[in-house]
């Protein structure tokens, strides 16, 4: 008798144990969970509303519709070029020349039109062609010389650097290029770059209406298209991608080039907000791209992240540099929250992608 009273307890125990194991499976791999695991930005999502909330609280100025515009704009200047190296990172690869990519493109845009006193319209061509051009010869030499792509965007990002400097002394005698305000077209180029309007009393800037139009266009291409799938298969295993016919080499080039394409219309805003454009802006810019694009869930090693998660990265540094302002902090220490933020970004999307996989 004895043995079977407690050989009892142990067989119920050992049932309600198993029972609650699996009720907790159940509920770990049920879809939704599955799919909020497996979205890049969730954790930046949290991130975003634990900021929010800390500057709501702590800067009385910081809910007015004029500081929400100014931390919208902050943060658009940031995600149009978020957006396209978040692409790049997923499909496994740096651009350290994105930065000065955007001042160069606003100089040649300015150059051209003021020496060949043509309408503004004609520089903002050539520029774009050029952006492009630059862009498709850092995937070119990448795929021909197979270079670490840190050593060839670095060697881009020196060229570029010496060139907008030295070329704008030649050319216009200054570290700077002469106004082009009065030049025709400069209205027309001013309102598609650099206008804003009014929305509830807020104030937003035309590059927030770019911004939107890039994370939309980004996400759509990685997850309705067949170069959605390309990019991810390029960033999560090149041999493997190449093996079943991905395009490699096209589908880096054209990641790079997605980059020149958000460096134009960086440089445009750019120059058309300040009618001149200094020869040494843009240098670091390069990595608060990849700050918003990895605490919006982007890996360093490839093949997981997404275009919405780049958008939160970078209203996360928008909150971020404005909130400090508004809160009357001391904005030396803004570097080290954006540090901070970086290394818990990183932390938590691991987490997130280990417990998705461990789901799945």
């Amino acid at each position: 008798m004895s043995t079977t009273t407690t050989e009892v307890p142990e067989e119920t125990a050992s049932r309600s144990s198993d029972t609650s194991d699996e009720r907790f499976l159940r509920g770990a791999s049920s879809p939704l969970l599955r799919r909020l695991l497996s979205r890049p930005e969730l954790g930046s999502l949290a991130g975003a509303v634990a900021v929010f909330c800390c500057f709501a609280l702590a800067a009385d100025s910081f809910l007015r519709a004029s500081s929400l515009g100014t931390v919208l704009y902050a943060s658009s200047t940031i995600g149009i070029m978020a957006v396209p190296v978040a692409l790049l990172m997923i499909g496994g690869e740096f651009d350290l020349s994105a930065g000065v990519l955007v001042t160069s493109s606003a100089l040649v845009s300015s150059m051209v039109s003021y020496q060949m006193t043509a309408n503004v319209w004609v520089g903002v061509g050539v520029s774009l062609l050029l952006t492009l051009a630059l862009g498709a010869f850092n995937g070119v030499v990448l795929a021909r010389t197979r270079l670490p792509s840190f050593i060839v965007t670095l060697g881009t990002f020196l060229m570029l650097t010496g060139l907008n400097l030295g070329l704008t002394k030649l050319i216009s005698g200054t570290v700077s290029t002469k106004t082009i305000a009065d030049m025709e077209g400069f209205a027309g180029a001013r309102a598609l770059f650099a206008s804003s309007f009014t929305v509830g009393g807020m104030q937003i800037k035309v590059t927030v209406v770019w911004w939107l139009a890039l994370v939309a266009l980004g996400s759509w291409i990685l997850l309705r298209t067949r170069a959605g799938n390309w990019i991810f298969a390029v960033g999560g295993n090149e041999h493997a991608a190449r093996a079943v016919g991905v395009p490699v080499t096209a589908t880096r080039t054209a990641l790079y080039m997605g980059v020149a394409l958000g460096a134009w219309i960086c440089g445009q805003h750019l120059l058309f907000s300040y009618d001149v454009v200094q020869s040494g802006e843009g240098v670091g810019n390069e990595l608060i791209y990849i700050v918003a694009a990895v605490i919006g869930g982007c890996l360093i090693t490839g093949g997981y992240g997404s275009a919405a998660g780049s958008a939160v990265g970078a209203l996360l540094f928008g909150m971020t540099s404005k909130g400090i302002v508004f809160a009357e902090w001391n904005p030396d220490w803004f570097t080290f929250f954006l540090g901070a933020m970086l290394l818990l970004a990183t932390l938590l999307n691991t987490w997130v992608r280990r417990r998705a996989e461990a789901t799945a």
